[in-house]
C-alpha cells in the first residue's frame, strides 16, 4: 500500500481546546486512517511551520484523499499537506519509464 506524509497545523482554537483537555491525537488519527483500510505509521509534534506529521498507509490516493477532506472540514486544522511517498523501487521503475518520455523543452 502507498504510504503518505502529511504535515498539518492546529487553529489557535483548537490549541487552547487540547491545553483545557489534552488528548492523543493519535489514537483519533488512527481510527480515521483504519475507517478506509489503512494503518497509521506514526504521529509527530513539531516546533516550526507546521505543528505536526503523520505517516500514513493507505490502500489507494482515493482513500487517502478521503482521509485528508474529512480532516480539513472538520475545522480544527488550518493546514493540511499531504505527500506520496514512492519506494526506492517505484522511483527506479519511474525512472526506467522517463526514459521512454520525448519531452521537448518549451521553445525548442
Amino acid at each position: 500500500m502507498p504510504l503518505y506524509l502529511s504535515k498539518f497545523s492546529y487553529t489557535p482554537e483548537t490549541w487552547a481546546r487540547l491545553i483545557r483537555n489534552p488528548e492523543d491525537r493519535r489514537v483519533a488519527a488512527q481510527a480515521y486512517i483504519e475507517s478506509v483500510g489503512g494503518k497509521l505509521h506514526g504521529f509527530w509534534y513539531a516546533f516550526g511551520a507546521h505543528d505536526g506529521f503523520t505517516l500514513w498507509e493507505a490502500p489507494d490516493d482515493v482513500s487517502m484523499a478521503a482521509v485528508a477532506l474529512a480532516l480539513s472540514g472538520g475545522g480544527a486544522i488550518s493546514a493540511l499537506e499531504t505527500t506520496v511517498l514512492l519506494t526506492v523501487d517505484e522511483t527506479m521503475d519511474a525512472l526506467h519509464k522517463a526514459a521512454q518520455v520525448q519531452y521537448r523543452a518549451p521553445g525548442t
